[in-house]
């Protein structure tokens, strides 16, 4: 059995052992179909935010190309930074990614699009950006930490400020988990309809994607929580289960249980600021997609396109223009709202 040529060349970037190329190269094709399926199911399904997935599957992928060529050239340090710092700060966009779905979720599958008064159309937008804060901090310290002729001390710097990035990851996950909560409480006292069955199961979805991504922190947290004397960088089985293969996992999921899928057609789409001001002009609350019916019995598609007393006073819903009625209609209550209002 011949020599590995990571430990003998004198000028390798590799910590002292001898990493697998046929294990870089098959995650490099695993990564790389399901990233494909991704950008496939974005088109088809018609939800451009599916590129959050898409590049999320290709960075993982492009982490494990540069893996290869570190193997193969060792003592390349320009590969060998590219691999390290792709692939600590890939699965954040995984992370993202089920923030923008729950956010459709909250949309599509409550009647107030709301949870614990957070609206859905915020929802994606705040995690989003609390992600993108701790994908700063995991990328400074990455970039930090690597590199040729770096000292000890900006070593120990930048994985301190990796750390502190993941851990904040962490903490927005637990929020994140504990609106998911009342999100699965409200949607277990809806009455049993298909479109229930659908969130419940992509709520469990994101549920196992955010563990998913849990395991991945708390391993990257003890691998780097005894600095440069741990051992864990030196076995690459651990971050292969720990590490690529739960994301790897996360990425398949979301392609057998694509929200594309469980959420279809152009109405189950985040409305847009235009139609949500027109619904506050209109006087009218905003609401989620199963509360659209609650609105139909106090709204009618108009004809002409103003009111009964003739006042510009229409909307529109993901399912047409709809106008308020400025008089009460045969069978209301006295006050003039619609039945059960």
């Amino acid at each position: 059995m011949g020599q590995c040529e990571v430990i003998t060349n004198p000028d390798s970037q590799w910590p002292h052992f001898c990493p697998s190329l046929p294990a870089a190269y098959l995650y490099a094709v695993f990564f790389g179909l399901t990233t494909i399926a991704h950008l496939v199911q974005g088109v088809l399904y018609r939800k451009p935010y599916s590129w959050v997935i898409t590049a999320s599957g290709a960075l993982q992928t492009a982490a494990y190309v540069f893996r290869v060529l570190s193997i193969r050239n060792p003592a390349n340090g320009t590969f060998y930074t590219g691999w390290f710092i792709v692939m600590m700060v890939a699965p954040i966009w995984t992370n993202a990614y089920a923030y923008m779905v729950m956010g459709r979720m909250v949309y599509n599958f409550t009647p107030n699009a709301s949870v614990f008064k957070v609206k859905a159309w915020r929802f994606g937008l705040i995690f989003v950006l609390l992600d993108v804060i701790a994908f700063l901090g995991q990328l400074a310290g990455a970039a930090l930490a690597s590199g040729d002729h770096k000292s000890t001390e900006d070593i120990m710097r930048g994985l301190h400020i990796y750390m502190g990035g993941v851990g904040f990851q962490q903490l927005c996950i637990f929020v994140f988990l504990g609106l998911a909560i009342r999100l699965h409480k409200k949607l277990r006292m809806e009455a049993p309809t298909p479109e229930r069955s659908r969130g419940l199961l992509l709520l469990y979805v994101e549920y196992a994607v955010v563990t998913l991504i849990t395991v991945r922190i708390i391993f990257r947290l003890l691998e780097y929580s005894n600095g440069l004397k741990s051992t864990i960088p030196k076995h690459e089985v651990y971050q292969y289960i720990l590490d690529s293969t739960v994301m790897l996992i996360a990425l398949v999921l979301y392609n057998v249980f694509h929200p594309g899928r469980m959420m279809p057609g152009k109405e189950s789409n985040l409305p847009s600021r235009k139609t949500r001001k027109g619904w506050k002009r209109a006087g009218v609350q905003p609401r989620g997609r199963l509360g659209e019916d609650h609105l139909l019995p106090k709204y009618q598609i108009p004809s002409p396109e103003t009111s009964r007393d003739h006042s510009p006073v229409g909307f529109n819903t993901p399912h047409g223009n709809y106008e308020r009625l400025s008089t009460p209609q045969p069978g209301w209550p006295v006050n003039g709202n619609a039945p059960g209002q």
